[in-house]
């Protein structure tokens, strides 16, 4: 009697929830991997409110009759129980895994394992608590682990003692991004963006991204302006916010859309990325894409990502002339663009995919 053949189910969950970093790394991938996948080995397990779900050629959908909304019964309960039910071998991008059936799995990060002082309030110690359940997990039992960089993988086997082979590093890559038109109507609602010299920095206005860094160096350097956009999470330290809002050079800018954000990158003098914790750091390979220099810690992932490309900054110690900084030379972006793509990410994770399915 023949074998039956594997099936690989992904975790459609990423298409329920606001489009970050994570999520438009796995979308992007995803279009990219039906490409290059034989049809009816894979398919994309969705919840009933998921939305903007692509047309795939190769890749079936598998929509359950179920939400994805109260964080993590999905996956814990819902999408598990297919998996066992129909012995499939899982994959999830996000840091997460079926508990009783870990498969492919991608760890971008350990961030709350290596700063659990981050995580300051109930929610937040609520996700610390899952999130290092999940890492744990995935370490110890996960048929593949992918990290996102060289760094992460590091981290994942100096604190859960593993086999480093077993851990497979897929870095992060531009996709769809660049495809996107700028919206420069941005300008007018900002009017005192017009025509200014103005540095840009985004992302979620979490702790790790260390906003103060920024209020300190725009408050020690006064003629440097400052547009800061992101949505505040519950882990932001008020008092940052306080300051930031408090300073006359520096306009907060609240949520701007993807099109928005490209033409403040394409205008901006620099984008300043002090975060003191990136598993990859995807915004700094987006500003390169819109020909913005970047200003960026120089912990963790971000030198081995970026390399002689970027200006590189201590997140501990704000007192930096960012102009004179800006006057140093670095390396043309070029190598960085073409190195760190999603058809590259997605061509190693197909070779992953078809080695645990037998191909």
């Amino acid at each position: 009697m023949a074998r039956k053949s594997k099936i690989l189910s992904i975790n459609g969950e990423f298409f329920c929830r606001n489009l970050t970093g994570i999520e438009r790394v796995a979308i992007d991938t995803l279009a990219a991997l039906d490409k290059l996948l034989p049809p009816g080995r894979v398919e994309l397990v969705l919840p009933a409110n998921a939305q903007n779900v692509p047309q795939y050629k190769n890749i079936k959908c598998a929509r359950l009759p179920v939400a994805a909304a109260f964080f993590p019964k999905w996956t814990q309960i819902h999408y598990q129980k297919y998996v066992l039910k129909n012995r499939r071998v899982s994959l999830d991008f996000s840091n997460t895994c079926p508990y009783f059936a870990p498969g492919i799995e991608f760890l971008h990060d350990i961030y709350a394992r290596l700063y659990s002082s981050d995580f300051k309030s109930r929610r937040d110690k609520l996700i610390r608590l899952y999130s290092n359940i999940m890492y744990r997990r995935i370490a110890k039992k996960a048929k593949k682990i992918i990290a996102v960089s060289e760094y992460t993988k590091k981290t994942i086997v100096e604190k859960y003692k593993i086999d480093p082979a077993r851990v497979q590093v897929i870095y992060d890559g531009l996709g769809s991004y660049k495809n996107i038109e700028p919206d420069f109507s941005i300008f007018d609602r900002l009017p005192q963006l017009e025509g200014k010299d103005f540095y840009f920095t985004l992302g979620s206005l979490s702790t790790r991204k260390n906003l103060k860094w920024i209020a300190e160096n725009a408050r020690l350097y006064p003629n440097a302006f400052f547009a800061v956009s992101g949505k505040p999470l519950p882990s932001v330290v008020p008092p940052e916010l306080e300051a930031m809002n408090s300073l006359p050079n520096v306009l907060m800018t609240g949520y701007l859309s993807d099109a928005e954000v490209k033409a403040l990158l394409s205008k901006c003098k620099a984008f300043v990325f002090p975060t003191y914790f990136e598993g990859f750091g995807l915004p700094p390979l987006e500003a390169l894409s819109c020909g913005a220099p970047i200003v960026i810690s120089d912990r963790t992932s971000l030198p081995e990502i970026y390399g002689k490309a970027a200006h590189y900054i201590d997140p501990d110690n704000p007192n930096v002339d960012i102009a004179a900084l800006l006057k140093e030379p670095v390396e043309r972006p070029d190598a960085v663009l073409e190195k760190f793509t999603v058809e590259n990410s997605a061509r190693k994770l197909a070779e992953i995919i078809m080695s645990v399915l037998d191909f």
